[in-house]
């Protein structure tokens, strides 16, 4: 079976204004990585309903998995759940079990604007916040998380369970002071060799100031990662340069 595909939707006006660095993607990506979901596409979007339900229904329609983060909050621009309920023909509710975590977590600061965030699409399912309390939720196979970053990833971590996972992707990196415009063609046949495996070639610097090359192959079957790198190394050698390899799951 091939592995599941996933998308990420990136929702907030501060990440395409600059004004925060979005750190989202990058754990999201190395988390679907290690379960053997593949990362297909990502979108960032503002806060804009139009947008958003496009993108959601776009995005879930073509993959397995659609990961939202931000606009779930409780402010004016925090309009992800009446969105994604548009997106998929439902109502948007007063959960009532969302309605007493929140309860419970603010307790005597509990109010109008903090129970805003109780409001998800009907018949969605939530999705558990162990650090800040206000859940997210999940709308057939699309998940809305938080945007803040800490409590975005203990929330997805909460979740993993309920994917559909596949092997494990691993990699392999050569480093090599060879310029990568020499080697092209002949990396070019190794990818065209070793089709079940992503070939990336990417301009480095070395250590001592030397400016050179980083080849990354990518793939679920350690074999045949092992065989295209001993073939770019093969390459590389032939060439007269030295090398050195780095592995990583």
């Amino acid at each position: 079976m091939q592995n599941p595909t996933a998308a990420i939707l990136i929702i907030g006006n501060e990440v395409l204004s600059g004004r925060t660095q979005d750190t989202n993607i990058n754990f999201i990506a190395k988390r679907l990585s290690t379960i053997g979901i593949c990362l297909k596409e990502v979108r960032v979007i503002p806060d804009l309903e139009a947008m958003i339900i496009n993108s959601a229904q776009s995005l879930a329609n073509t993959y397995d998995y659609l990961f939202t983060t931000g606009g779930i909050g409780a402010t004016h621009d925090d309009i992800t759940a009446a969105s994604i309920a548009k997106a998929f023909n439902r109502d948007l509710i007063i959960d009532k079990t969302a309605e007493q975590i929140l309860r419970d977590y603010y307790q005597e600061r509990i109010n109008e604007t903090r129970l805003r965030m109780a409001r998800v699409p009907e018949r969605a399912q939530l999705i558990s916040n162990p650090v800040s309390g206000a859940p997210g939720f999940q709308v057939e196979n699309v998940f809305c998380l938080a945007g803040v970053p800490k409590v975005m990833q203990a929330m997805f971590d909460t979740l993993i369970p309920k994917l559909r996972t596949g092997q494990p992707y691993y990699s392999k990196t050569v480093k090599s002071s060879v310029f990568e415009n020499d080697i092209a063609q002949d990396l070019e046949g190794i990818q065209n060799q070793f089709q079940q495996v992503d070939i990336g070639s990417y301009p480095s610097f070395l250590p001592g100031g030397r400016f050179g090359v980083s080849l990354v192959v990518r793939g679920t079957d350690q074999n045949i990662i092992t065989q295209a790198v001993n073939a770019i190394c093969a390459m590389i050698t032939h060439r007269g340069h030295t090398l050195e390899i780095e592995e990583s799951k």
